[in-house]
């Protein structure tokens, strides 16, 4: 968004929360565009439709959506340039925020290398710089650090140089992403960390012993990601579908998605099916609303590849777990041993 203009959406029906101590509330879940960014890089989801990626986030923000998490990384500035296209079409005053990332540098003549991790000032700054070229925008609402740096930057440095970006108006709000409990704490001696994106579901559990209660007790907003473990808690995957992941999706290589691990977890998922039909909704907004019920967290990043994903998960948005939910999901992560960490928040 430019200047500190609001969002008509935060007046739509779905709730809100606020994003820490910053001025921006944001709807319970937001449009996460790293999938969008189509194939050819490292961590790909595969091909993807441009037209219908564009499509679904202009039916995520006529849905009440607020806010669009991308990265520069994610199809190499390919989603934040689809991002700012489907945005263009939208009058000014009904844009939904727009988040994103720095710190990853990608090869352009190696483009399927992993990215490196660079915290160096200079490599910040040439990163906000291309992403609002690539976004189209003056301010960017949060911009965050992908990753902790492996150049030497230590935090002081990347941190406050992202500090530095709000003082001078280039960024409404700073945050980290992938970070620790360790490295948040380092960074908030030099200035307040805005947010914290870390992943998050009922398989990848490990935030809520420690970054959570951190962020709850400092004032830091979580916007987690992979609520869904990247589709194995949609409801839709199965076996079938993991074997027929093409090479150019980075979940063919992950370990959750074969052996022993895809069976409990697929266990998880089939565990999830009679609560949400008790609640008369998803699988996939039962994995969300999960991770959206513990507290500390502010938002859950779910992406969509079409609107009709987005319809998939969009009661989330409004969906509350009961007690009785959260003790049957407890159980039956228990059960089937999927992931690690605590399973419910009504023990944290």
């Amino acid at each position: 968004m430019v200047g500190n203009e609001k969002p008509a959406a935060e007046a739509a029906a779905l709730p809100t929360r606020p994003l820490g101590r910053t001025d921006m509330k944001i709807t319970r879940v937001g449009f996460g565009a790293w999938a969008i960014g189509g194939g050819g890089w490292a961590f790909a989801w595969g091909d993807q439709d441009d037209r219908e990626s564009i499509a679904a986030i202009r039916h995520a923000v006529e849905r009440g959506i607020n806010w669009i998490d991308t990265a520069a990384v994610y199809g190499l500035g390919h989603s934040e340039e689809l991002v700012r296209q489907a945005l263009a079409e939208i009058p000014m005053s009904k844009r939904p925020y727009v988040f994103t990332k720095a710190g990853l540098v990608w090869d352009e003549n190696d483009r399927k290398a992993p990215a490196k991790r660079v915290g160096a000032a200079a490599s910040v700054r040439r990163d906000l710089e291309a992403s609002l070229k690539r976004l189209g925008v003056e301010q960017i609402d949060l911009y965050q650090m992908h990753w902790p740096p492996n150049d030497g930057a230590p935090i002081e440095e990347y941190w406050g140089t992202l500090l530095d970006m709000k003082k001078e108006g280039k960024v409404r709000a700073v945050g980290l992403s992938n970070h620790n409990a360790a490295q948040v704490e380092a960074a908030e001696r030099v200035g307040h960390v805005d947010s914290l994106q870390p992943p998050f579901s009922a398989i990848r559990r490990g935030i809520a012993e420690t970054e959570l209660p951190l962020c709850l007790a400092q004032g830091t907003g979580v916007i987690v990601y992979s609520p869904m473990q990247s589709g194995l808690l949609s409801g839709r995957f199965n076996a079938e579908r993991a074997q027929s992941l093409s090479s150019d999706d980075w979940r063919s290589r992950n370990p959750e998605y074969s052996g022993e691990n895809l069976a409990r977890n697929l266990k998880l998922a089939a565990a999830l099916k009679p609560i949400a039909d008790r609640r008369q909704t998803t699988v996939a907004a039962v994995a969300v609303s999960w991770a959206l019920a513990w507290p500390g967290v502010t938002g859950a990043i779910v992406g969509a590849r079409g609107p009709a994903q987005v319809d998939g998960w969009l009661d989330a948005a409004t969906l509350e777990l009961s007690k009785q939910d959260l003790a049957e999901i407890a159980a039956a992560i228990a059960a089937t041993g999927a992931g690690s960490g605590p399973m419910s928040p009504a023990a944290s």
